[in-house]
């Protein structure tokens, strides 16, 4: 009765709480109905129109308010002021309220104390033609009007309440009734009495006795039955396979009901005899009855049978967990985390320094370092990780690895040898609890790489001959993984290696550029990612940025040739069209070579971008074979990619490539890199276009070596899976008064009129000492260009880094130095040019040629 009165009373104040709200959420929607309506009534923007609003609208306001049964209609302009009020000397003052969302053309409702004291309120807007709030609607009720309509309820909700009750009692009443006839009217001294007979009876027994419902659910079970299944003692009521204790097999059976007769079912560490028999057969409740006898005289032949299916299982879960990389180090943690706790409480392994490095193991147990160490706590006294240990050849470490053999130690503690090693660390660890041990060699392809060892503390019985082949199993396979990770992890540094040195490793000097670069080896192997700057004649620099395809050695190889042509090729100072053009002849060579050595080893392409920057134009010639265009990071911020010709990667030939003409304003950045930046299995191409255009916008005026560190950041957190090779380059201009241009008149006299011209401007520079060689220099030019060449003739002197003459001429005729013979009148001209200047040379131009020379300053 209790509990139904707390019922009924939750029940009737559930029901108050919920028409106090209902009642609000009428009011509210009351108001805003009453003031929707009156704001869209005809006349009412009329009547807002006359000059005394408040004679026209207040009547009506109030005829409607009685009507529509709310306590208020409030008219008011745009600022607040009220045209009406129940109230009459409340018109012309502020509205109470908040009318900003209403302005903004919504309707809003609120609680606020008005004039009429606590009230609901909603304000709605008053449009015109053209959809402009010209004044405002405020209707509402008074708060206490509201909660009296639930003080009118209340007696319903009682009264419901009270119904409620008296149902509840009478099905109160029903119920016991029923439960007195399922009792069969027994009195509690009776059903005393029986309980007691039937628990003597049942608890008693030497045998275990369950009974189970239809449903899963353990009835009962006697004292043995507790005992046997280790069961909880909250056990009875609960669902079979609810209990920790019983097998899943046992579980099985005492849920599904089936006859059973000397089942065998696994209980902790015995052995049970299961009989099972419904207990519906003369009429009563339908479930299970079973009994349980102890049978652990099979309990040795059922645990050498669970012993072999871990070992099993062991073994397949090794199979499958290690060697899952390719790394030294990783394929150690994974042998160690596999036999721990399975097999041993604690695993080390032990490797030779040299495989670490990839290199081939010294036949000695010296200089071995722990490579792994796992177990089933972290406080333990063994040696730390990373540590170089040089262990005595008493230790079974030792022998082990200059056996070859695996060796068994059951008890630590009696063990000289081993204690010899380091006896005060040993006294810790036997102290500590361990107290066997098994030492089995890493051992592949007849190469011994370091020593696991199996320590045992948690289980009291030490390492047998059984657990020695089963560890000696599970070395074994994790032995070729090690080996195949040692054997990659040379290739792999080799590889790195021979990259590294076909890079640059140091940038040219030059004044044309700032440039940063970075360069990242992929994480499974390196391949063919390499970037240059390579200064030309004229204070120009070349960009170059390329990508061989495959990885391997191989890979790096071909790079370093393809570097090295470039390298050659841009001492013809050719364009980069043509560049790309001797390039992808070499590369389809090099793919003949390839095939016809050994079938799936040749290259099948690579790509590449050139591009010449020229400081006294600020003119950027590119030309591209099928890699990413570069990004241009403006001086306003702005990044754009340039619309260069894609061309067809190298080696593929057929197509011929183009150079596009691009115009560098001073302090543009210019951003070559290879795909693996941008291109990624997660992401699309296009997504890390982006991403690197943000990067490099956010920070424009950002140094070309914090822009390199920043974009490799932002687009590659971790390691990447491809070779990465970026290059960051802002332009300089070399300023207009340190270049001087002449016309040549196609007159052998103009050679004197040059040379004083020349003379004149060194000393503007302050280079008077080179006069005389400059003088030199460009007269036999100058005479080459006016005996061998054609109009028209041009001469340009370029201070920089070194003083640069030019003579440029329309003949495509290249000279030639040669040396003279005594009684040769002529062809000693380019001769003392050569020993004049630092360096000499001509480059082509679609107009004809130039002769350069250059002079160092002093």
């Amino acid at each position: 009765m209790a509990v139904v009165v707390l019922l009924v009373a939750a029940a009737m104040l559930a029901l108050v709480l919920q028409s106090r709200h209902d009642t609000n959420t009428e009011a509210k929607h009351r108001s805003v109905a009453v003031a929707e309506t009156f704001a869209h009534s005809p006349g009412v923007l009329a009547a807002l129109r006359t000059p005394d609003p408040s004679k026209v609208l207040q009547p009506l306001t109030e005829k409607a308010r009685r009507a529509a049964g709310v306590d208020f209609i409030v008219v008011m302009d745009t600022k607040g002021i009220r045209y009406t009020h129940p109230q009459p000397d409340r018109i012309g003052k502020r509205f109470v309220g908040t009318i900003e969302p209403s302005l903004a053309g919504r309707v809003y409702t609120e609680s606020v104390y008005g004039p009429l004291g606590h009230e609901v309120q909603a304000t709605v807007p008053i449009y015109d033609e053209k959809r402009k709030v010209v004044a405002l609607v405020s209707a509402g009720l008074k708060v206490k009007n509201v909660t009296s309509v639930v003080d009118r309820q209340l007696p319903i909700i009682f009264g419901a309440g009270a119904a409620a009750l008296a149902l509840a009692t009478g099905g109160t009443a029903l119920v016991a009734r029923r439960l007195r006839r399922q009792t069969h009217r027994l009195g509690p001294a009776e059903m005393t009495r029986m309980y007691e007979h039937h628990d003597a009876v049942l608890h008693a027994v030497r045998e275990g006795v369950l009974i189970v419902g239809n449903d899963g659910q353990l009835l009962l079970a006697n004292d043995e039955a507790r005992r046997l299944l280790d069961l909880p003692p909250d056990a009875e009521g609960r669902h079979i396979s609810e209990l920790p204790s019983l097998d899943p097999s046992t579980v099985e059976l005492l849920t599904s009901g089936r006859v059973a007769t000397d089942e065998v079912h696994l209980a902790g560490e015995r052995l049970l005899a299961v009989n099972q028999r419904p207990t519906d057969r003369h009429g009563g409740p339908k479930g299970t009855v079973a009994t349980l006898r102890d049978s652990t005289e099979l309990r040795t032949l059922s645990g050498k049978a669970d012993m072999a299916r871990e070992r099993l299982k062991l073994l397949y879960d090794a199979g499958l967990g290690i060697g899952t990389t390719l790394d030294v180090v990783r394929t150690a943690e994974e042998l160690a985390k596999v036999a721990v706790p399975r097999f041993a409480d604690f695993v080390t392994v032990d490797l030779a320094d040299p495989v670490l490095r990839g290199e081939e193991p010294a036949g000695t147990g010296t200089d071995m370092r722990r490579t792994a160490v796992h177990g089933i706590r972290d406080d333990h006294p063994l040696y730390e990780l990373d540590r170089l240990i040089d262990f005595l050849p008493s230790t079974p470490q030792a022998r082990g690895f200059g056996s070859g053999r695996s060796e068994l130690v059951p008890d630590l503690s009696a063990a000289p040898g081993w204690h010899a090693q380091d006896p005060e660390r040993t006294q810790m660890i036997v102290d500590y609890g361990i107290h066997s041990l098994i030492t089995v060699p890493l051992q592949a392809r007849g190469v011994i790489l370091g020593v696991a060892n199996f320590w045992r503390s948690e289980k009291p019985q030490p390492f047998e001959e059984d657990d020695l082949s089963l560890a000696e199993e599970l070395v074994a396979r994790a032995a070729v993984s090690i080996d195949n990770a040692r054997r990659y992890t040379r290739e792999h540094t080799l590889a790195v290696a021979l990259q590294r040195s076909l890079l640059p490793r140091a940038l040219p000097e030059q004044s044309a550029l700032d440039v940063a670069h970075r360069y990242l080896p992929a994480l499974s192997g390196v391949s063919g990612d390499w970037f240059d700057v390579i200064p030309l004649p004229g204070s120009r620099v070349a960009l170059v940025v390329g990508d061989v395809v495959g990885h391997g050695l191989h890979a790096a190889a071909t790079m370093g040739r393809l570097r090295t042509a470039v390298h050659n090729f841009s001492t013809l100072d050719l364009p980069p069209d043509e560049i790309l053009n001797h390039l992808d002849d070499l590369v389809g060579r090099i793919d003949q070579e390839e095939d016809g050595a050994a079938a799936g080893a040749g290259v099948t392409g690579a790509t590449c971008l050139y591009a010449i920057y020229d400081p006294v134009s600020r003119h950027c010639a590119m030309a591209r074979a099928g890699h990413p265009v570069p990004a241009l990071v403006h001086l306003d911020g702005s990044v754009s990619f340039p619309d260069l010709p894609a061309g067809p990667p190298l080696g593929l030939g057929g197509m011929p490539f183009e150079t596009a003409e691009l115009e560098l304003a001073e302090g543009t950045q210019l951003v070559l890199y290879t795909d693996g930046l941008i291109e990624d299995r997660t992401r699309d191409i296009d997504v890390g276009m982006e991403l690197l255009r943000q990067v490099l916008a956010s920070h424009p005026d950002r140094p070309p070596e914090e822009s390199c560190q920043a974009v490799l950041d932002e687009l590659l957190p971790g390691r990447p899976k491809d070779d990465v090779a970026l290059l960051i380059a802002r332009t300089r201009a070399i300023p207009p008064n340190n270049v001087a241009c002449w016309d040549v008149p196609f007159d052998p006299a103009a050679v004197a009129g040059m040379r004083a011209a020349v003379a004149e401007k060194l000393d503007d520079w302050g280079l008077s000492e080179l006069a005389f060689a400059m003088e030199l220099v460009l007269s036999e030019l100058i005479t080459n260009a006016l005996h061998y060449g054609s109009e028209p003739i041009t001469m340009r002197l370029l201070r920089d880094r070194t003083l640069t003459c030019e003579v440029a001429d329309g003949s495509s005729t290249s000279p030639h130095l040669r040396y003279a013979a005594t009684m040769d009148e002529g062809g000693r001209g380019l001769f003392l040019v050569a020993q004049m200047a630092e360096r000499w040379g001509t480059r082509y131009t679609p107009q004809g040629k130039v002769i350069w020379a250059e002079l160092s300053l002093p």
